[in-house]
């Protein structure tokens, strides 16, 4: 076993999904040079993908600084482990795993990839590889601006994007898990998927003339914000007057350009009587992948208390029309993908 198929690409220039190339002699990364003490090679069954598996390639010049070419996208996984490091003992060889590694030259739309082994659970019995293949980024995200909210039962968050990835996740963590009372924006076509996740209150964005001003009416009842799409413009600077005091805006979707970025730190960073906001801001990114929260969205998953919403499934020599259907931002909850041919 020394080479695999991957997909890769070594330019974005009209977009990711126009240059991706399925390569079959692909050499298995754990041969250059060796595989780590801490490591294990998995072999992937499942893979889904997130945004950020194509607006990070796509910012040109930074992204060549981040990631060396030719790459293989994605980031999210479940598979089976196929050779440990020499001072790893929580895995046996033939175990499946699921988990999350950050965005590398050696991403998950191949057969093998390389992991450090805290960024890997142990798949839990009764839950599928495609399910577990959905939670890393979107879960893990939703997971860190939750616990990190300090909320109380019965708090109020607002999730602007309820039915992609990060907003399926986000709605039933927040409302299950941490007991908090949910309003969240979607399209009405999305309202009912929504509603079954446990949404109190939907804002159908489609219907209403602003979403920043339908929740201004409520007055400033909201501990926490999750923004998962990066607009309206307004939004947060409105958020002045729908959070509480003491409340977060956390900001987790959005346009990654360079333009869109300075705008929105400009609106970060200003004043309030120049057009920033009051109210505590954050980008969120997952700067590490904590193997004890997988664990837990793993045991959670498998409680039954949360689920993954997948919204298709493509085969590997699929992977363009993935990315072309989650560039389209339509998709209810995750975009998964089979890499290998396995018993589910």
């Amino acid at each position: 076993m020394s080479t695999m198929k991957a997909w890769q690409y070594s330019s974005t220039l009209g977009g990711l999904e126009k240059n991706l190339v399925l390569k079959e002699d692909v050499p298995v990364p754990q041969l250059s040079p060796r595989l780590g003490d801490s490591e294990v090679l998995v072999e992937i069954i499942s893979a889904s993908i997130n945004p950020a598996d194509y607006k990070v390639p796509e910012l040109g010049l930074v992204a060549r600084a981040m990631i060396r070419t030719p790459a293989t996208p994605g980031m999210d996984f479940c598979g089976r482990v196929v050779k440990t490091g020499r001072t790893v003992d929580s895995f046996a060889i033939g175990e499946k795993v699921f988990g999350r590694i950050e965005g590398t030259q050696h991403g998950t739309l191949g057969q093998y990839i390389v992991a450090p082994a805290t960024c890997c659970a142990t798949l839990p019995d009764g839950v599928d590889p495609d399910h577990a293949a959905a939670i890393g980024t979107a879960g893990l995200t939703t997971y860190h601006c939750l616990a990190t909210a300090n909320l109380k039962p019965g708090d109020k968050v607002f999730i602007n994007g309820g039915s992609g990835g990060t907003g399926t996740f986000g709605i039933q963590l927040a409302k299950r898990v941490f007991g908090c009372h949910v309003t969240v924006s979607c399209s009405g076509a999305k309202a009912d998927l929504c509603t079954e996740l446990g949404a109190d209150s939907i804002i159908d964005y489609t219907a209403v003339e602003s979403v920043s001003q339908q929740l201004k009416e409520a007055g400033q009842v909201y501990a926490l914000v999750i923004d998962n799409v990066g607009s309206p413009a307004d939004l947060y600077k409105a958020a002045d007057d729908f959070l509480v005091p003491e409340g977060k805006f956390l900001q987790v979707g959005g346009d990654m350009s360079l333009g869109a970025m300075k705008s929105l730190s400009s609106r970060m960073l200003l004043p309030s009587f120049l057009g920033g906001g009051k109210r505590k801001f954050e980008f969120v990114v997952v700067k590490q992948t904590k193997q004890e929260d997988l664990v837990s969205l793993g045991q959670l998953m498998a409680e039954g208390k949360i689920k993954a919403v997948i919204d298709e499934v493509f085969e590997f020599g699929e992977v363009p029309k993935a990315f072309e259907k989650l560039k389209k931002g339509r998709s209810a909850g995750k975009i998964v993908v089979h890499v290998a041919k396995v018993d589910r």
